[in-house]
């Protein structure tokens, strides 16, 4: 049992199937008996794109990134558009692995699932970092996610993927980073278009500012000065909403940091698991 508790995890995929029927897939890293850390990817990738910010973190927490439904290893169907579904296959997963409260952090996204996590089940969040992410995209938001998921159905996701690399990438580290591009497209073309369109959907819905002031718990801001997606007004107007939240702008990154600044992000989370602590 000793060796158990000290070894550290591999990094396996495990599977829940969640109340609605929809299987849900997760990977579990780092040290059992350590802070407990859950990590939620961006849109139309996966779990993969905390690699290097595990490696900084397996020693100080016990991890799990998970595929968000239609995602990654997780089900294409049931789809759906509330958020609020995606928020309870988080909780679903936690209960499943017996993991009563964790620090969360959600890129993109991930951190708008992570916000209704918390709003959904407050009790169940001891600290959070929202990264390169909004509570609300506005009031033409879900005319143009509509408009987004159209594009992929007409002309393919293939046909994005350039345009995404630039969005999510500093031209700097696509230049220095080939490989490392060149694996997250490959997983952004492998998406289900019908799941990619029903995530777009929720995206453009979604609408957390009702519940931010009632987020008692340390919390983290982290924005890439050149991030165009959820810009860095946006981050601001998010740490403003939150009582207590810190803010802070990479100068240089752009929209997909746990990547392009992983070192810098794992530091981050790290000092969410120290406030957590206390």
């Amino acid at each position: 049992m000793l060796q158990q508790e000290t070894r550290m995890m591999d990094g396996h995929y495990e599977f829940v199937t969640v109340s609605d029927e929809a299987t849900i897939a997760f990977r579990r890293y780092g040290t059992p008996g350590k802070a407990r850390l859950l990590l939620i990817h961006s849109l139309a990738l996966d779990g993969s794109i905390w690699t290097d910010v595990v490696n900084g973190l397996k020693a100080r927490a016990e991890i799990i990134c998970i595929d968000c439904r239609g995602h990654g290893w997780s089900s294409r169907a049931p789809l759906s558009h509330a958020i609020e579904r995606y928020a309870d296959d988080i909780a679903e997963v936690l209960d499943k692995v017996g993991w009563d409260k964790v620090i969360v952090a959600g890129c993109s996204m991930g951190g708008c699932i992570a916000q209704a996590f918390a709003a959904r089940h407050p009790k169940r969040v001891s600290a959070m970092t929202l990264i390169d992410t909004t509570a609300w995209y506005g009031e033409k938001a879900p005319q143009e996610w509509r408009e987004r998921a159209q594009k992929a159905r007409a002309q393919g996701l293939a046909s994005m993927a350039a345009f995404q690399a630039t969005r999510w990438f500093g031209d700097r580290f696509r230049a220095e980073n080939p490989r490392k591009i060149q694996e997250m497209m490959e997983i952004f073309v492998r998406n289900d278009v019908d799941a990619y369109e029903a995530t777009c959907t929720m995206l453009g819905n979604a609408d957390l500012r009702s519940a931010l002031s009632g987020f008692h718990f340390p919390v983290s801001v982290i924005v890439g000065e050149e991030d165009y997606a959820t810009p860095v007004e946006s981050a601001r107007q998010l740490a403003k909403a939150i009582p207590g939240a810190s803010l802070t702008i990479l100068p240089g990154a752009r929209h997909l940091t746990p990547i392009e600044c992983s070192d810098v992000i794992a530091e981050a989370i790290a000092k969410m698991i120290e406030a957590a602590a206390h």
